[in-house]
């Protein structure tokens, strides 16, 4: 009984190294939604449970670029790049997406947003995303965050019926630019 229970365990240790990351695979599939030209100068940073982060990669520009794969909500593979300056609001997204029941977390998203506590994203910041099943089957998405845009503001229509750029949850700090096609 105790050489099956050490077999099992050991079992148990050498398979889950064998799938682990290196850092620098964390770090190359972190990048894969990243623009070519800014791959290199981008930061790139591990979440921790907390909400804090570690930095696998100092940036010299000022995209920074994270794992999101096996978080509440996110497909199997998911990785996501934009501005430093949108680390506050993706810290907060990190609490709001971990509540699972979708009313509550609606409601709480609802609740920020009125009392003015919802963190803002850099206004004109790219977000690059990178969803799928895994890294051979993903779709890039780029949106561009306008906070506060709406369609008097911009010019631009709230729903994707013409066909071109339009503006998503317009008139929150939600808001943030669909581009077709992506």
């Amino acid at each position: 009984m105790k050489c099956t229970i050490l077999f099992v365990l050991g079992l148990v240790a050498v398979s889950g190294s064998a799938f682990a990351q290196t850092p620098a695979e964390a770090i190359e599939k972190a990048l894969m939604p990243a623009p070519r030209n800014m791959k290199e100068g981008a930061a790139v940073i591990k979440f921790k449970a907390d909400g804090t982060y570690d930095t696998l990669k100092p940036g010299t520009n000022r995209l920074v670029c994270y794992d999101r794969s096996g978080e509440p909500g996110e497909q199997p593979f998911a990785v996501q790049c934009s501005s430093v300056a949108n680390i506050p609001r993706i810290v907060q997204n990190k609490k709001f997406e971990a509540i699972l029941d979708k009313t509550a977390k609606a409601a709480a998203l609802a609740a920020a947003e009125k009392d003015g506590t919802r963190a803002k994203p850099e206004y004109g910041s790219v977000w690059y995303t990178m969803n799928g099943a895994d890294k051979d089957h993903t779709r890039l998405h780029v949106t561009i965050a306008v906070p506060g845009a709406t369609t008097a503001s911009t010019g631009l229509p709230s729903d994707n019926k013409q066909g071109g750029v339009w503006i998503m949850d317009a008139g929150t700090s939600t808001a943030h630019l669909m581009t077709p096609g992506s």
